[in-house]
This record gives C-alpha cells, structure tokens and sequence, in this order.
C-alpha cells in the first residue's frame, strides 16, 4: 500500500491490524496500536517543548524509532547523525543543520549541547540524511517522510513483503538504505520489524530474531556467510549501497537465500531500481521512476515523488546535479536487451566501499600528497579496500610511516590497506585528469 506520510502509515495499521506486531527491540515487542499510541503521546510532548530542530543521534534502539517518529508528526525539521562521529565532527553539523534539540546518549547530548542553535522557521517536514564520505564534503540531503514513504512504496512493489514476515534492521537508520530498505519497507507492508542490537550482536541477531527477510550492504553479507549464522527461516535478502562480488552472492544463494540487488541514492530516497529474479545485477526500474542513460552512459533519473529537495542550504550544489527534475548520478550504467538496469561504473571520483562509505578522492589524495610531498599518486580499490598507487622511487615502509598520522584520523575502513609502487607513470587524460578506469584496470591486473 502507498502511504503519504509516517502519520498516515501509523494510523492506517493502527486501525486494521492494531494487534499485530510492528516493531520488536530485544525482548519487547510494539503492537502497531502500541506504537502509533506511544508516538502520538511523545508528539504531543515534543510540540509543548517549543523546538524547530531535532538531532538525532541515531543508535537503531526502538525510541530512536519513536522518536523520528514522533518529531515527524511534531513537525520539527529532523537531522538524522551518526553518533559514533568524533564530537567536534558532530558539532560542525549540528551547527551546519540549525539543531536546537538532541536526542540520543545523554553524555554525548552534555558534551555537544554548546552547538545548539537557534533552530529554523521553515523546517517542518524536513528529514535530512547526510551523504556518507569526508567530513568536509558531507552534504545534508533534504527528504521528507512522504519521499521516503514513496520510496517504500517502490521497494515493497517490487519485492512485496506479507504481515506474517519479519524483516531484520541491522543497518544505520542513519543513513537512507537503512531507514527506507532496514525499517520503512516493511512497516509499510504490516511486517513486523526486528530492530538489530548493533555490531556486537551480529553474530546471534539472526538466531535471536529468526527473521524471514534482511536488508544489508556487502560487507556485512560476507560476514554473515562467512560466519554461517544465518537462520532457517531466512528467505530474502536485500543488498545494496556497494559493489557486491559475484562470488559471495552465489555463496549466499547457494545456502538457499533468494538474493535481490538495489540501486538507489540519498537524492532519491534511496531505491529507484531493484532486482526481482534472475541474474541479481539485472534491475527492474520502480514504479515510480524514470531512469535514462546520457551519450556517456551516466544514469540520469526522474523521480517526483522520491527526489530529495535538495542539499541544505548548498543550491549551487544542487543545481550542479538535479536540472530540470532530472538526477545526473555520476554513476554509469547499461540496459539489457529486457530493458533491465546494470551498473558498469562510476563517473565521479568517488571510491565506493564495501559497507556504502564514500571517499571523495580529490580531497583524500590531496592529504596524502601533502603528507609524502609527492603528487604522482592516486588511491584505488583492490579486494574492496583503498590501496595507494605510487608512481616513482620510494621505500614502500618510508610512505607508510608518513602516512600513519594522516590514516589515524580516519576510520579503519578508509585507510590505506597497501602501497602499490610503480615506475609507469599514472594514466591520464589530455587535461591532466587521472584515467580512474585505466588505474583500476591496471591493478584488476595485477592482482
């Protein structure tokens, strides 16, 4: 069913299945009545407190959902952040998104609440998501709950789920695949929601829950094969925001799991193509969406009732890639002769890890170039972790004691895994601009 907004999809299962569980956190378990009682209640409270900004600091717990919830129907302009962010990271956002409320761990509220705000005036609606990469290039996506919910609605056309299922949220509600593909798809179909109890538990979530369906990046899917504690009951799982190698989607098949691959963006909700059967990187377009290729095969989509707003306060960078209601991904594809949608790159420079993180190349090159004083290098993918390309005379231990500073400020999963010295130089264009296929290519090879 499509929904207009949370408050509609609250109500309406609230009245028809008002006994059927809705979301389940360890060991409570929230009728769909339950729920849509409990977020009105705390509605209520949030609209007495005077605010216009909520942040989140989103730790996928079940008040973390009543509580988006409930600032939805509140009409407070909600801010959606990663609290395992260093402080003056979050601090920086917090001011950047005219926060003047925190929810979340009561510590790190303390310690960030000298970045409040003085709050907005046209923030009712608002839902914003920042794009996953650096610090510095973190943008503020604006979406609303009827995008998302119109996002759902696309999702759950495609791969419908029943109110008997039990859908598995093991991702960031921070970040729009985990919101939309981890919570929203199936609420929206009157399954029940089993709410992940974080990393720890990534091992017996699974057994804990027994869900029927699962929404996951890569990373987390090879840790789950690999480690064989997916339960029986498992029937379905979705992957997305990454690369995924073919040989761990047919290991996953192979244990009798129906594996499906989305495509989607923060600009656009998330999903606006999904595959259904067959060949897993084969996409049918959804419903509500409009996908065509440019003269240089970069996939442009159309999607009015998902496209984000825009970036917050950055026109110009949104004029940059939304013209005419039209999406210039920077990504590159194909369609097959049925009509269905292949991934075949990535025209920005942008590095696409494993677990849906971004690393803007420009800015992270630039720091390494500063901390070797060279400037022939490039950083690229092998076996799904970034490797330095070095191009001249070097001891590859000498640059990787330079580099120890710079990789300490930065997440395990952003750092550098290798050093691959060369004596060619580095493939590029005619204005000097590195060939980032050619590179890529280059290394495929020598691996």
């Amino acid at each position: 069913m499509r929904f207009d907004s949370f408050d509609h999809l609250l109500s309406h299962f609230a009245l028809t299945t008002p006994d059927a569980p809705a979301l389940r956190y360890e060991k409570t378990t929230l009728s769909f009545r339950a729920l849509d009682e409990t977020v009105r209640k705390r509605a209520e409270e949030l609209r007495a407190g005077g605010k216009s900004c909520i942040g989140l600091l989103c730790d996928g717990s079940l008040d973390n959902v009543i509580e988006i919830f409930a600032a939805s129907l509140a009409g407070l302009q909600i801010v959606l952040l990663d609290a395992s962010l260093p402080s003056d990271v979050l601090k920086s956002l917090m001011r950047y998104t005219d926060v003047d409320l925190l929810w979340g761990d009561e510590e790190l509220c303390d310690e960030l609440s000298l970045a409040l705000m003085a709050g907005v005036k046209d923030g009712k609606g608002k839902i914003l998501f920042f794009t996953s990469g650096t610090t510095e290039r973190a943008k503020a996506v604006v979406l609303t709950d009827h995008s998302l919910c119109q996002s759902a609605y696309n999702g759950s056309a495609k791969l419908p789920l029943s109110p008997e299922d039990t859908l598995l949220c093991m991702l960031p509600l921070g970040h729009v695949f985990g919101f939309v593909c981890g919570l929203l798809w199936g609420l929206s179909c009157g399954a029940c929601v089993a709410l992940g109890r974080g990393p720890r538990h990534y091992l017996d979530d699974c057994d804990f829950y027994r869900p029927t369906a699962v929404s996951v990046v890569p990373l987390l899917l090879g840790f789950l094969v690999k480690q064989r504690c997916i339960n029986p009951e498992l029937k379905l799982v979705l992957v997305g925001a990454g690369d995924c190698p073919p040989a761990l989607l047919q290991a996953a098949g192979a244990m009798g799991i129906r594996i499906s691959f989305g495509y989607g963006l923060t600009e656009t909700s998330s999903g606006v193509a999904i595959s259904v059967e067959g060949d897993p990187y084969a996409m049918e377009i959804c419903p509500d969406d409009t996908i065509t290729l440019a003269e240089d095969g970069e996939i442009l989509i159309e999607a009015p009732s998902c496209m984000m707003q825009g970036y917050y306060k950055r026109p110009d960078a949104t004029r940059a890639v939304l013209q005419n209601g039209v999406f210039h991904t920077g990504d590159l594809g194909r369609f097959d002769e049925e009509g269905k949608l292949h991934i075949t790159g990535r025209k920005k420079d942008v590095l696409v890890l494993p677990d849906g993180t971004k690393i803007f190349l420009p800015e992270y090159e630039s720091a390494l170039m500063q901390a070797l004083g060279h400037t022939e290098l490039a950083v690229t993918l092998k076996n799904n972790r970034p490797i330095l390309v070095f191009s001249g005379a070097a001891e590859k231990e000498k640059l990787q004691e330079k580099l120890r500073e710079v990789m300490r400020t930065l997440p395990r999963g952003q750092q550098i895994a290798d050093i691959l010295l060369t004596d060619e130089p580095l493939p590029r264009t005619a204005t000097g601009k590195i060939k980032r296929w050619e590179l890529q290519q280059k290394v495929s090879d020598n691996t």
